[in-house]
């Protein structure tokens, strides 16, 4: 039996917590500790008073604590029944009293300093996550994992996508759906591959061209303010649409005989055109004493640039500095250019120019060249492509289906591979819907082009709609003309227009410089259709049109033998006395313009049967003619009428027309295309043989009755009925 010493409470303490934290050794002190205390009723107590011990003590290899077995934590070590405890306490999980670091086999945590681990284990190389092995997706630190290894492919994660274990940084596709970098794409995206797509939420989207256009205004502007609202209805639906003009701007009313182009550059400015092209009246006063003076100033007065690429403007020093034959992708206002690239929403647009070689025969050029369109337009469509752009516009002013020996944009579209859409001119042309070609020249399959054309004299506004998939092909097309007069004027462009039409209506007001000895009349049959009309007999003015007609036409071509007008057209009589230029318009009113026509001696007759056809009731095809003479017999059957047609040769002397010859006629150009009827004529226009020389129908007889100067109503026996 050990005689140990009272020690005071202090040491005591301090005793205990050398035990506790095992500074020192414990075997003499548990020793002391059995000779001093016993257990009784579970507690430890002293053995000399069987009171609790007080404080932290060590007895037999158990720790107590104010008598008890404790349990917690005592420093850093985990005690559970007065022995260093295993298991969980208040989360965090001990091992032998000491927070542990490991996998617990009963459950297989790792945990790490006794808390459940988050992260990866280097012995593994596997990610745990609150201490369980990871499945399915998790981020940590960045890195994406699929169960406990680095995720492997294309993997969306809350609306992330993931390559590997990272966020995607390039344009993939991933289930059908296009993504740029982690998120869904949207616009214009470029592959892995150079490929250029639109999307939009991922998903590819077709890519929707919208034009508007319009040609052959020939200065018609009183309807300028109606045009105004008909853009901005388009615009307001769809305000990338583009706005071009197909050409033939200038001649054809007072708005340009007295502005010569300024007026029309005025609203085509403040209407935001994109682009025009050149028509072959641009080119009408290069024989003034001007030359193309005015043409030069409207290109440099445009907010907007032209487009030729079949044009020379280099040998006439007034287009210096304004002509370049090349491709641009910045142009600049008030200048020309071989062709232009466009960015609509995103997308790269071509547009180039085409104008008709005929030009050169029906206008007056000067020394400005034209070159073969088709050749051109090859070298342009190879120009954009190399520049990626696999859309594209080719603005012409051509003929949709004009004299396919020259030039016309059938053969255009058939002829050039990569012409996605041809907004055409010149041959004034209704195409009420687009037309599709899609057959080559040798009737083989090839990718679609569009054409359009909005007639004339602004009285429509031409749209198209054009969707182009991925690869740049027409996959869906739409269109409509939208007719102008229909629509509510633009106040403030009407009152713009009020500074221009007041000077045309004091010209129309105008002498012409010719007089009217008495009045030429304008018959027209009674109630009972009864009487002669200019629409069932040769009357005095139809002579003088027809004669106007023959004389122009014949300053083009010496080999025009007759000229023909329909009676239709004539819509007025002219008083006598001063002949004023409003008076000229009133007679011919419908703006047509002149043309020339090839026919056989037999299809003129079967023209002239059709004449004859309602004789003695009116018919507004009812053919005046210059330059020959008609006999018919009225009681014939309908088709067996005409009994002789002849012209005068250059002697004056009368031939007759032989069934088997060819012979050039002057007419206008609604009744060349087979108006009132004339199916032999538009047999003619669609085999390509006519030409519109584009020269107004008003002006030509005004330029003929000043000549004249003295006008007086005489007819000439040149219609005759042989039956009277």
């Amino acid at each position: 039996m050990y005689n140990l010493k009272r020690v005071n409470p202090l040491a005591s303490l301090i005793l205990g917590s050398a035990v506790i934290f095992g500074t020192i050794s414990t075997t003499q002190l548990e020793v002391d500790a059995a000779s001093r205390y016993k257990i009784s009723h579970n507690k430890l107590v002293q053995k000399s008073n069987g009171k609790v011990v007080k404080g932290f003590k060590l007895f037999k290899g158990k720790l107590y604590k104010n008598g008890k077995l404790y349990k917690g934590l005592k420093g850093n070590v985990y005690y559970k029944n007065g022995k260093k405890g295993t298991g969980k306490y208040k989360g965090i999980y001990y091992s032998n009293g000491k927070p542990y670091t490991g996998i617990v086999k009963q459950t297989g945590k790792y945990y790490k300093n006794g808390k459940p681990y988050t992260g990866i284990v280097e012995k593994t190389g596997k990610l745990y996550v609150k201490g369980k092995v990871n499945h399915g997706l998790v981020l940590y630190k960045g890195n994406l994992y699929n169960g406990p290894k680095l995720n492997k492919g294309l993997t969306l994660y809350k609306g992330k996508l993931y390559k590997d274990s990272k966020l995607n940084k390039g344009v993939v596709q991933y289930k059908g759906l296009w993504y740029s970098g982690a998120t869904l794409a949207n616009g214009l995206i470029t592959t892995s591959d150079g490929k250029k797509i639109r999307v939009v939420n991922g998903k590819e989207q077709d890519f929707e061209l919208s034009i508007m256009h319009t040609n052959d205004t020939h200065a018609h502007l009183d309807n300028i303010a109606k045009r105004a609202t008909a853009i901005q209805n388009v615009r307001f639906e769809k305000p990338n649409s583009l706005l071009l003009d197909a050409g033939d701007v200038f001649s054809g009313t007072l708005y340009f005989n007295e502005f010569k182009g300024r007026a029309d550059l005025k609203f085509m400015n403040a209407l935001g055109y994109d682009a025009m092209t050149f028509g072959n009246h641009e080119f009408d006063l290069g024989s003034s004493p001007e030359g193309h003076q005015a043409l030069a100033d409207f290109i440099k007065g445009a907010n907007f640039p032209f487009v030729s690429a079949n044009v020379d403007f280099s040998a006439d020093d007034r287009f210096k500095g304004l002509f370049t034959d090349l491709i641009s992708s910045e142009p600049e206002k008030g200048k020309i250019y071989n062709g232009i690239i466009k960015e609509i929403d995103g997308e790269k647009v071509g547009i180039f120019g085409l104008t008709t070689a005929e030009t050169k025969d029906i206008s007056s050029p000067g020394s400005i060249a034209f070159e073969n369109y088709i050749e051109e337009a090859q070298k342009a469509v190879k120009a954009f492509e190399g520049q990626d752009v696999d859309k594209i516009i080719a603005l012409t002013h051509i003929g949709y289906d004009d004299n396919p020996v020259v030039d016309n944009d059938r053969m255009l579209a058939a002829s050039v591979k990569g012409i996605d859409v041809i907004v055409g001119g010149h041959s004034h042309t209704q195409l009420d819907q687009p037309v599709i070609i899609d057959k080559d020249n040798h009737n083989k399959a090839k990718d679609s082009t569009v054409i359009v054309q909005a007639y004339q004299y602004s009285d429509f506004l031409g749209t198209v709609d054009v969707e182009f998939d991925s690869d740049g092909k027409i996959v869906k097309s739409d269109g409509k003309l939208i007719k102008i007069n229909d629509l509510p004027e633009d106040p403030q462009v009407a009152t713009m227009l009020k500074d221009y039409s007041d000077k045309v209506k004091e010209i129309s007001n105008q002498s012409i410089g010719a007089i009217a000895e008495s009045e030429l009349p304008n018959p027209r049959t009674d109630a009972e259709g009864n009487g002669v009309s200019v629409r069932n007999s040769e009357t005095a003015l139809g002579d003088i049109v027809t004669d106007g007609m023959l004389a122009k036409a014949k300053t083009y071509d010496p080999n025009i033998v007759l000229a023909l007008q329909n009676g239709g057209g004539i819509r007025s009589a002219i008083p006598a006395g001063d002949i004023t230029v409003g008076e000229v318009i009133t007679v011919l009113p419908f703006g047509n313009t002149l043309a020339t026509m090839t026919l056989t001696g037999a299809e003129l007759k079967s023209a002239f049967e059709i004449s004859f056809k309602e004789y003695p009731k009116e018919n507004g095809g009812f053919l005046h003619v210059s330059g020959g003479k008609v006999e018919f017999d009225s009681s014939k059957p309908v088709g067996e009428r005409v009994v002789s047609i002849s012209y005068k040769d250059e002697s004056g002397h009368y031939q007759p027309i032989q069934d088997q010859q060819t012979y050039k006629i002057a007419t206008n150009a609604f009744t060349a295309k087979g108006g009132d009827g004339y199916t032999v004529f538009a047999k003619a226009y669609e085999e390509g043989r006519v030409t519109d020389l584009g020269l107004s129908d008003w002006e030509n007889l005004a330029e003929h009755l000043t000549k004249l100067k003295t006008v007086a109503p005489v007819t000439e026996g040149r219609i005759v009925d042989v039956k009277k």
